[in-house]
């Protein structure tokens, strides 16, 4: 499970909460099918005849990853709604034509769906909401890579659930080399842990360096000041961490996510 496939099984508890009837179709026996059952939410196996048996009684399509979106471009019926959460370019300009309404996870990744030829009236930015966690009082300084060998070199403990290693997290060291928004330094931030995060794409959305965390470049000698400047201001450390806690609460809850999500759904089917 990676942070898209969270995001999926959050809105569908929001809306479910908020009384709307959904189902997922997602490739079965995958992690995120796996999950979505097991919490009760109605799951199909991913594909066209499941997808074409659910037009009948669904009012819009959301896709929420290239392959999600490359089916519901070829449907007919009903609007598509395609969540974009990743960085690089744009490919086929005919499956970009083709959805009614983009949910930019960033507005980093707004401005790359404008260089890919979709027009701006087209996409809303909708960031992607986490849980409030109770606050870390961890000792470790933890590492999560996403596209990266730096940190595996520097002999960090490395995280494999971020969610259930928070509460052991003085620190988070989040390094990747292209990123849409960052859900899981927002995760982190959410237990007032402080983010050391490679400078890249919509990270800068969402730590502004120095204030509620710091941005790097993903460099060894970069990074390891970086932490040796947390570890040796503990009260530095502790400001930041709850105004990266306070940033979380005022601006990437779930219940903001789902909003967002159900003002886009809205627009469509006016």
């Amino acid at each position: 499970m990676r942070g898209g496939q969270w995001q999926v099984l959050r809105l569908l508890e929001g809306l479910a909460a908020a009384g709307v009837e959904s189902t997922l179709l997602a490739r079965q026996d995958a992690p995120l099918y796996v999950a979505a059952r097991k919490l009760g939410w109605r799951v199909e196996p991913l594909g066209v005849t499941r997808a074409l048996g659910c037009l009948r009684s669904h009012q819009l399509i959301h896709a929420h990853d290239a392959r999600g979106h490359s089916l519901g471009a070829f449907l007919r019926g009903r609007p598509l709604v395609v969540s974009r959460r990743v960085s690089f370019p744009v490919g086929s300009r005919w499956k970009y034509g083709r959805a009614r309404r983009y949910l930019a996870v960033s507005e980093f990744v707004k401005k790359v769906l404008i260089e890919g030829g979709v027009p701006e009236e087209k996409i809303s930015v909708v960031y992607d909401g986490v849980p409030v966690l109770e606050v870390s009082h961890g000792k470790q300084v933890l590492g999560l890579e996403k596209d990266s060998g730096l940190l595996a070199q520097m002999g960090l403990k490395m995280v494999s659930h971020l969610e259930e290693e928070i509460p052991d997290a003085a620190i988070l060291v989040y390094v990747t080399n292209s990123e849409g928004l960052g859900s899981g330094a927002l995760l982190a931030m959410s237990a007032a842990v402080p983010v050391i995060a490679s400078n890249v794409g919509g990270l800068s959305e969402v730590i502004h360096h120095g204030e509620n965390g710091l941005l790097v470049e993903n460099d060894e000698a970069a990074i390891a000041a970086a932490i040796r400047q947390l570890l040796d201001h503990p009260e530095k450390a502790r400001l930041i961490g709850a105004a990266a806690r306070r940033t979380v609460i005022e601006r990437f809850t779930v219940d903001r996510m789902v909003a967002g999500t159900l003002e886009a759904y809205r627009r469509v089917l006016a």
